[in-house]
């Protein structure tokens, strides 16, 4: 029996390999996609793992020999792991082929999220995710790596909150060697948790996806 799809599902996975996340997401992908479940935005937290979009390139990669994950997502390599928010709206998209746009939502999002918290995220022209810009310079706060088929997204984005940020001088994140990552932790100078920001994030993304899926 087909389910509305006027509405959208939050699964909470916690703490869960990537490769099995993966399963789960091209899972609800299909059933989507056929019109069998609903729209469902998926918050998980993966162990340390490093995965590649379709842009990457081999100097981007660690040099250490330390396994990659290939995905079929938009973007360049990035990291996941333990103190990092990662989301995956799984969504019959409005507009199908405006992924640009499905992005710009997901950072506006992720941007109010962050004023909750005293901390001013941006969008920037030509630069993917949300970026802290002062006089120190632009640092990325959130990473967003989007893949629609079918008019249904999935793979989707990750909020630093109080990860190890060691982890990404072991690539070049974005293929943005000039790019400084930051986490919600240090730019606050106190400890913060992933349910804190997640309380507060959860509500505010539903709504904004909500406002372009079917």
């Amino acid at each position: 029996m087909a389910v509305a799809l006027d509405q959208i599902s939050v699964l909470h996975s916690g703490l869960l390999e990537y490769e099995k996340s993966l399963a789960l997401q091209r899972e609800i992908h299909q059933n989507v996609a056929e019109g069998t479940s609903s729209n469902t935005l998926i918050f998980v937290e993966h162990p340390s793992v490093f995965t590649a979009g379709r842009r990457t390139k081999d100097f981007e990669r660690p040099t250490d020999g330390t396994p990659v994950i290939d995905v079929d997502r938009g973007g360049q390599i990035t990291w996941h792991g333990p103190g990092q928010i990662v989301g995956y709206p799984i969504v019959r998209l409005e507009k199908r082929n405006e992924v640009v746009g499905f992005v710009r939502v997901i950072e506006l999002a992720l941007i109010e999220t962050l004023e909750n918290f005293g901390i001013h995220g941006v969008q920037i022209a030509d630069k993917t995710g949300v970026w802290i810009r002062d006089e120190k310079g632009e640092r990325k706060i959130a990473a967003i790596g989007i893949r629609v088929a079918k008019g249904v997204s999935m793979h989707g984005f990750a909020l630093n909150v109080c990860p190890d940020l060691s982890n990404f001088g072991r690539i070049i994140p974005c293929g943005m060697p000039e790019a400084e990552t930051t986490s919600m932790e240090k730019e606050l100078g106190r400890s913060i948790s992933i349910e804190e920001v997640t309380k507060i994030l959860e509500p505010i993304m539903v709504k904004a996806l909500g406002k372009v899926s079917i």
